[in-house]
């Protein structure tokens, strides 16, 4: 077992993964670099190589994908996660190293957006976005994070081993947040200075697709892990539009004794009828929910009794 893993996910970053990999080294001399290479057409395999780092390739495309293999493979008692584009500052990894191997922290979190984020990224739905995604993420998890969907990740042995990867592409760190939220793994975030992509260097995000795929994340989540605040809602809703069809039709008939208006009668009642099925889907679902944390805790438990590679 390594004592420090530096993971690199990579798709042609040939311009600036030897930087990246020498300065790691030089910030964490005892870490083992390992580069994932994911479909790369430039030479970022070869070139991380030469600047000593461990290249392994991932086939399937998509970042989820890589930090899903990734985690699969390596064992180590502290992982750093990292993108390959120098955006992150090596010179604070030992801070995110030292809160997961001496203060038990499971997830520590650099957090760009309390610092200098804003005014060095340059594309300005990007800051937009993020600011969507984190107060979403803080009204329906009731949390304070500052920054949900930072590459920059430190975690301990038990998150990486007890985390199942799901999604495919940049909604991965959204899913790590919000994996470690409802399963109560100690979070710290520690500020870092974030710098904008060196010229040369062209992001990989797209803001308007991965944005949805992201927001999609957020909503199937948070059906999955709160269903009875998803499927009360949604029947609240539909209550209402019920009401709102049904009040004028009963109060044309406790006036006249007739119903004019059959057809919004129907129509009302039907809607009142998938209200009262959306609660009791979520009910049933909260049950099953709450079953399903109770046999984590239990696996956390043996997992934590249980001798580590």
């Amino acid at each position: 077992m390594d004592s420090i893993a530096v993971l690199i996910p990579c798709f042609n970053e040939e311009s600036t993964i030897a930087k990246v990999v020498t300065d790691f080294h030089q910030a964490l001399p005892e870490a083992v670099i390992y580069v994932y290479d994911n479909n790369s057409t430039d030479n970022t395999g070869a070139v991380a190589r030469q600047a000593g780092a461990v290249v392994r390739k991932e086939p399937m495309s998509g970042k989820g994908n890589v930090v899903r293999r990734m985690f699969r493979e390596i064992d180590a008692e502290c992982y750093i996660l990292v993108d390959g584009d120098d955006t992150y500052p090596a010179a604070q990894a030992p801070q995110l190293a030292e809160a997961v191997m001496h203060r038990q922290i499971d997830m520590a979190i650099g957090d760009r957006l309390s610092s200098t984020y804003f005014t060095e990224n340059k594309r300005p739905f990007h800051n937009s976005g993020n600011r969507m995604v984190r107060a979403l993420i803080r009204h329906l998890w009731h949390t304070d994070l500052h920054d949900i969907m930072t590459g920059y990740r430190a975690f301990s042995y038990r998150f990486v081993k007890l985390f199942p990867v799901t999604t495919e592409n940049f909604e991965i760190e959204t899913e790590m947040t919000i994996h470690a939220l409802d399963k109560r793994f100690n979070i710290e975030e520690i500020p870092i200075h974030y710098k904008d992509r060196p010229t040369g260097s062209t992001s990989k995000l797209n803001t308007f697709s991965d944005g949805y795929k992201v927001l999609r994340t957020i909503f199937t989540l948070f059906k999955e892990y709160k269903p009875l605040h998803f499927f009360g809602g949604l029947a609240t809703f539909l209550l209402l539009v019920a009401l709102a069809l049904l009040v004028p039709v009963f109060a044309d008939y406790f006036k006249t004794g007739l119903v004019p208006r059959f057809p919004t009668l129907i129509v009302g009642m039907v809607v009142a009828l998938a209200a009262l099925q959306s609660f009791f889907t979520g009910l049933c679902l909260d049950v099953i929910t709450a079953k399903s944390r109770k046999q984590f805790e239990l696996q956390f438990i043996n997992f934590a009794h249980r001798k580590q590679p």
